[in-house]
């Protein structure tokens, strides 16, 4: 999918992205959002920050970033941030060349967001050059099926989504963050693997 054709896509799935995303998170993520944002600390970047589902439940001492490819996207979020009082910087912004310092952020977060981006091995790359050292990453995706019969299911609809939207569902990010040398925290995976959420350390 080219730059301009994700961006149209995205500006037009805002207007029902809420409420696609309340059902999931009801049906399959469970309660995955105050789980990822609790543990965020410091000055906090989070990726593909959508229309801002997440903002709620972030402690209220942390300083927040985020950055999205859509601006009608962007425009939500700073609607939601503003009904909660919520300081925060938005910047419309390629996750794969964010737009940042490195060395920049205490805390990454990003929760279904990078099974959607065309290139996520180049987003995590760029997650890790604008984390600090000992800083702490928080993904949550989901991901490839620990059942076979899933894991099929999940090709067939891959032959849809990748082509309309760019959405991938035999990604897996643990195996990349690894490779990236990142400490392990907490793993952990639940309906049929699903769903996978972890915690990483940035090496010094």
């Amino acid at each position: 999918m080219n730059r301009a054709r994700w961006a149209r896509y995205w500006d037009r799935k805002s207007d029902r992205y809420d409420a696609e995303m309340m059902r999931w998170d009801q049906r399959l993520f469970g309660d995955s959002r105050p789980w990822a944002c609790s543990k965020a600390r410091g000055e906090v970047l989070e990726v593909a920050v959508g229309s801002g589902l997440n903002l709620p439940h972030y402690p209220p001492d942390v300083q927040l970033t985020g950055v999205d490819f859509s601006t009608k996207m962007l425009d939500l979020a700073a609607e939601r941030a503003a009904s909660l009082n919520r300081a925060i910087r938005l910047l419309r912004a390629d996750a794969q060349r964010l737009p940042l310092a490195d060395n920049s952020f205490d805390t990454v977060v990003c929760t279904f967001g990078l099974c959607a981006i065309p290139d996520n091995e180049a987003a995590l790359d760029e997650i890790t050059r604008v984390l600090r050292p000992d800083g702490l990453l928080i993904l949550v995706d989901h991901v490839v099926s620990t059942s076979r019969f899933i894991r099929a299911g999940q090709w067939l609809v891959e032959r849809i989504t990748v082509p309309l939207a760019g959405e991938h569902f035999l990604r897996r990010q643990l195996p990349l963050v690894r490779a990236r040398g990142y400490t392990i925290v907490q793993a952990e995976r639940f309906r049929h693997g699903l769903v996978e959420r972890l915690v990483a350390t940035r090496l010094r």
